[in-house]
């Protein structure tokens, strides 16, 4: 199976949060699994993935890192706003995409999945940018319609997920974060 999964996010290393995750659950998925072939999609204008990550990320045979200098704000316009411009015809045919943090790209053939970390916008919004507040919400409303699986960090946001966002339960799974 061809897999693909957005790691833009990783741009922006941090000791904490969605880069963690991110990273570790990619790290240790692409070690362990020897059946599936990975087509990992990075997006930054300025930025550039973590040396170490990137590394130990090409090891693997059944990996690869397509990369482009698509701001996030472009990104954003054409996927969240538009829906235009299917990933697929950026990174080849895929059985099934993971999006993560911030767009929500059109998909023609396969499946869609999706990491939801939390629900902030919804619950502390008056804390937040707006930019990111419509963003996500406009990601949020084309995750309700596309994805075929969402995967949540904790039970706490699956049941935000659930409640909010008014996702069935048998679309939700819990992927913990690792110590």
């Amino acid at each position: 199976m061809r897999i693909g999964i957005d790691i833009s996010q990783l741009a922006y290393p941090s000791k904490t949060g969605v880069y963690n995750y991110l990273s570790n659950l990619l790290l240790n998925l692409t070690a362990i699994d020897k059946e599936n072939y990975y087509i990992l999609f990075f997006s930054s204008l300025r930025r550039s993935l973590p040396i170490p990550f990137e590394n130990k990320v090409r090891l693997n045979k059944k990996v690869t890192i397509k990369k482009f200098k698509f701001p996030p704000t472009l990104l954003d316009i054409l996927w969240n706003k538009l829906h235009v411009l299917s990933i697929d015809k950026l990174i080849d045919d895929i059985d099934i995409f993971m999006t993560s943090d911030w767009t929500e790209p059109p998909l023609r053939n396969g499946k869609k999945t999706t990491i939801i970390y939390d629900l902030t916008i919804y619950k502390a919004s008056n804390e937040m940018d707006k930019k990111i507040i419509n963003t996500q919400k406009r990601k949020f409303e084309l995750v309700k319609k596309e994805s075929d699986m969402i995967f949540c960090i904790s039970d706490s946001t699956k049941k935000d997920v659930m409640d909010i966002l008014e996702i069935p339960e048998k679309k939700i799974k819990v992927i913990y974060p690792g110590i």
